[in-house]
């Protein structure tokens, strides 16, 4: 069987095609440090980084993220995705059919339980460093294709 980072490397980057990953303005100055250039980014109704022509992010390049260790908390909860209910975070595993990963992480409860705990924390990271109205726009992104996994009481997280 192969192993997550394996899957991970050889799926296509289906999961950074289409998905625009939100940045908080902390992440903009991580990649701006880091020499990401400001035309790189989409400022709109939400921040996020620009996809090219085929939809898949201006940072895969050769089927691998370019900014691979600063990259989005959204990024690096892979395949756990959020939704937000009041007080309530409420966590999101994606479909094998959009990301192979989730197959190995439903079979291996060590590496499920690693990953949804670095997910939480990134989401969580990461709605707390959004701004209201960021953070509204990005509530407002259907994602169909993921099935309920956790509910967080988010009271306990707050600054």
């Amino acid at each position: 069987m192969m192993d997550f980072i394996e899957i991970c490397s050889t799926c296509g980057g289906q999961c950074c095609k289409d998905a625009n990953p939100p940045l908080s303005q902390k992440r903009l100055e991580i990649l701006f440090k880091n020499g990401v250039e400001r035309d790189k980014i989409h400022f709109g109704k939400y921040v996020h980084p620009k996809a090219k022509e085929d939809g898949y992010c201006i940072f895969f390049e050769k089927g691998m993220c370019t900014i691979h260790r600063i990259k989005p908390e959204t990024c690096v909860a892979g395949p756990f995705t959020f939704d937000l209910k009041g007080e309530v975070l409420e966590i999101y595993i994606k479909t094998e059919s959009i990301c192979p990963l989730v197959r190995y992480l439903k079979e291996n409860e060590e590496a499920y339980r690693v990953q949804f705990e670095i997910a939480v924390e990134k989401i969580i990271t990461l709605i707390n460093d959004l701004d209201e109205q960021n953070l509204s726009e990005i509530l407002k992104i259907e994602e169909p294709e993921t099935v309920k996994v956790a509910e967080i009481d988010l009271r306990e997280f707050r600054k």
